[in-house]
């Protein structure tokens, strides 16, 4: 596509000053409103950006481009789009505000010419069993009020149909205090859809006894095997031993059928133990409130393994797994219940939804077939709308986001992306480019922060950040046209055109992991041998099962390290130090050197500073207001107790420690009297992964997508196994780190190591020895093996969609 003429350059533009009073015979191009075609950033400075002055031309499509860390996401998301977002809360009332998230100012000195800004940002979807992809579209809220008004027979309102939605029948009386006040007999039902059993999630939990307790001893001998259940827990193991049901002192075994009641099934009970208030309950309930509500996902590493081993879940044999009650299955419209709708996928939902012809719901039925169209449009049309929306990738979220604003009759808004082709294969970014260009089309400013050269290409602008990332970046080293980017020299520029070359020789397998009759989501009954010892890369389109090949069919006992999409979940209290584990190795280190115990040496235990606990800033919460942050005085902002810090370590106290970036740390720690093998290892990984200029006491919250990507990685390599499993490794990082991640991949192999690799980057695909390609479609029309083989084989077949691509890739 023909790149639009930009706008006029700043210096052509008059100045609002300068601009003639209005006058009958004045043209409208010299109205003084169409000056305003620019978005003015001057001295910004959150994050690591350095004082960033930078002009955006409005209704044009500007990629923000730079390595992994650069300050991209600053600029974008953390100035321009979140001053736009505060400024329009601010419109409403402060009543109105209270209800709102409250953000500070970014800090910049000028910040003109923003318009509403819409942000599609590759934040995970909620995680909770409730939600899916029908009930964060409001496709399930338009199918309901559909069913309500034409299922037979008929059941009661939308909320009738809703697995969300219990029902409930009370009478009683109440009494209205007004005026004399009197008393009044009520009854109250409401009709709900959620079936009883399951209570709306789908799925039942059968727990394994012997994982929950050692029958073999007794409470105060720490019977209780549930991890973080420990003998003097005060909430945990304490209400047992002091509830006086049961003997703290008795093998669990020798319990009478009253006892063994008590300690697994009693109802909650208030007492006081000691003269604090405490509540009391069977274990099998406090395991369910505690482990089995939440979603697997957004548990602990180690909760999970414990779920995964002491509780098995199996579909609800009420409700078959659609979560709703027998009442709304029986409730159709030709033929179809609200549950057989939902578990269609979307592109043959949308069909069915089109031959509906009732003038009573015509209205609705435009604007659900319309949301449907855009799922199919976007590419996610072999989605189903009863997927739970936790089990998305990054860029399947991103896109679902995207469904609500395709069809918006909106113009001379700001649209913000984070890059929207993360997960997707080369012929759906192809797709993506097509929206975005019809979004900027339609009178829009579009912002993207990409590092794909397909979408960059597209860019009527492009502004590269750099010249490095974290310390090392936060500058602006090039704003022009897709063409001067290519010739500016700057790292994005000289990698622009960078193509990987397929490699001469490839390696041979050492052995085969045999995976047989795989039918994982919607896989059909799939062999295949994936080589081991080698580089194997797993293609496909998005949806073609990749994910449900390599993370839902592995045979179990393969000694496998899985590595997913899934994010890193951390506050601002934990850093590279914490997510790592490296803070236990510098914690012992520290009490060693100084006969002291490793908790003085944590900002989250006893060695925090009392007047901040350890956050090394005070926060003050003013409702409505923008909260507002300032360095403890105290500790000026270390964390620490001033007599932790008159401990030291090779002439370093432990907050010096933790303000060195991860290069200087391995220096460090690597001799002298600082020398800790176990942190100079931890450490090792994640310069590997160039991380090396990470500040270990670094929030997390303050890291891009990328760094978090390779810090998951680097944290990943520790663990022992023979076969690594990495699901799109590439995501958020720029052309010149993918290099890097080649090499790291070739140093796992060569070390004797297999990996497998879930990959779109055509790099990687031309570095890989073997190629497993899926396809040929998404959804029902993928789940089959395309093709097996070397990508030289692939691309000379040019048989598939990915072959195709790849043979332009390298020019073949």
């Amino acid at each position: 596509m023909a790149t639009r003429k930009g706008p006029q350059s700043p210096a052509s533009v008059p100045s609002p000053a300068s601009v003639p009073p209005p006058a009958s015979v004045q043209s409208p191009a010299a109205h003084a409103a169409d000056v305003h075609d620019l978005i003015r950033v001057h001295g910004a400075r959150v994050n690591n950006l350095k004082d960033v002055s930078v002009e955006i031309p409005k209704r044009r499509l500007t990629v923000f481009t730079g390595v992994s860390g650069s300050g991209k996401s600053s600029l974008v998301f953390g100035t321009i789009a979140a001053e736009s977002q505060r400024l329009i809360n601010e419109t409403y009332s402060a009543f109105a505000q209270g209800f709102m998230p409250a953000a500070a100012r970014p800090e910049v000195d000028v910040l003109d010419g923003l318009t509403t800004a819409i942000i599609v940002d590759q934040q995970r979807m909620g995680a909770d069993t409730r939600s899916t992809v029908g009930t964060a579209t409001d496709a399930n809220a338009m199918l309901r009020i559909l069913f309500s008004r034409l299922g037979k027979p008929h059941i009661g309102p939308p909320n009738a149909y809703s697995f969300n939605v219990a029902s409930v029948r009370a009478s009683g009386a109440i009494t209205i205090e007004r005026g004399a006040g009197k008393t009044v007999k009520r009854t109250f039902t409401r009709t709900g859809g959620m079936c009883v059993r399951c209570e709306g999630r789908g799925t039942v939990s059968d727990i394994d006894l012997t994982q929950l307790y050692d029958d073999s001893k007794s409470l105060a001998e720490g019977a209780i095997t549930i991890p973080g259940y420990k003998v003097d827990g005060w909430w945990t193991v304490r209400p047992f031993i002091e509830s006086g049901f049961l003997d703290p002192d008795k093998p669990i075994r020798d319990y009478t059928e009253t006892e063994l009641h008590d300690f697994l099934h009693h109802e909650l009970t208030k007492m006081k133990v000691n003269g604090v208030n405490m509540t009391y309950e069977g274990l099998i309930p406090k395991v369910q409130k505690s482990f089995l509500s939440k979603d697997r996902a957004a548990l602990q590493p180690h909760i999970r393994e414990f779920v995964d081993r002491a509780v098995t879940f199996t579909a609800c044999p009420d409700c078959g797994g659609t979560r709703l009650s027998e009442a709304v299955r029986s409730s159709k419209i030709k033929k179809i219940s609200i549950a057989d709708a939902c578990a269609m996928q979307i592109s043959d939902l949308h069909a069915w939804v089109s031959g509906l012809k009732e003038p009573s719901v015509a209205p609705l039925l435009t604007a659900l077939g319309e949301t449907l169209d855009s799922f199919v449009e976007i590419g996610l049309g072999y989605l189903s709308l009863d997927r739970p929306s936790g089990t998305l990738s990054g860029g399947e979220a991103q896109r679902v986001k995207m469904v609500r604003h395709l069809g918006s009759s909106l113009t001379d808004v700001t649209y913000v992306f984070d890059e929207p082709t993360v997960g997707l294969h080369p012929h759906d970014i192809q797709r993506m480019n097509g929206l975005l260009l019809r979004l900027r089309d339609k009178g829009n400013t579009v912002l993207v922060v990409e590092h794909k050269p397909e979408t960059i290409a597209i860019a009527d602008h492009v502004v590269d950040l750099g010249p490095g990332a974290g310390t090392a970046g936060g500058t602006v080293c090039f704003e022009g046209t897709v063409d001067a980017l290519r010739g500016s020299g700057t790292l994005t520029g000289r990698h622009f055109d960078d193509r990987s070359a397929l490699k001469k020789k490839v390696r041979t397998a050492t052995g085969t992991l045999e995976i047989r009759g795989a039918s994982t989501h919607n896989l059909r009954a799939v062999d295949v041998d994936i080589p081991l010892g080698v580089l194997a890369v797993v293609t496909g389109v998005a949806g073609s099962g990749k994910s449900s090949l390599v993370h839902g069919s592995i045979p179990a006992g393969a000694d496998v390290v899985s590595i997913g999409q899934g994010a890193i979940r951390g506050s601002r209290r934990s850093n590279p130090a914490t997510y790592t584990g490296l803070l236990d190795p510098i914690r012992k280190a520290f009490a060693k050197a100084n006969g002291v115990k490793p908790a003085l040496f944590s900002a989250n235990s006893e060695g925090a500073c009392p007047n901040c606990n350890g956050a090394g800033v005070v926060y003050t919460d003013l409702a409505m207001m923008a909260g507002v942050a300032t360095t403890c005085e105290e500790c000026d902002g270390k964390g620490f107790q001033a007599s932790v810090l008159e401990y030291h370590l090779g002439g370093r106290d432990i907050s010096e420690v933790l303000a060195m970036p991860v290069t200087e740390a391995a220096e460090f720690f690597a001799a002298g009297e600082a020398r800790t093998p176990a942190a100079h290892t931890i450490l090792g990984r994640l310069a590997d992964v160039g991380l090396g200029y990470l500040r270990l006491g670094q929030p997390l919250t303050t890291l891009s997508g990328g760094e978090r990507q390779r810090l998951k990685l680097a944290t990943h390599m520790g663990e022992k196994g023979g076969v690594y499993v990495l699901d799109e490794p590439t995501a958020g990082l720029h052309l010149a780190d993918v290099e890097q991640l080649l090499g790291l991949l070739d140093r796992l192999v060569d070390s004797g190591k297999s990996v497998i690799v879930v990959e779109h980057h055509q790099a990687v695909m031309a570095h890989a020895d073997w190629i497993i390609d899926l396809g040929p479609g998404a959804g029902h029309d993928g789940g089959t093996i395309v093709f097996e083989g070397t990508p030289a084989d692939l691309v000379a077949a040019r048989s598939t969609l990915t072959g195709e691509h790849l043979a332009a890739y390298v020019g073949a």
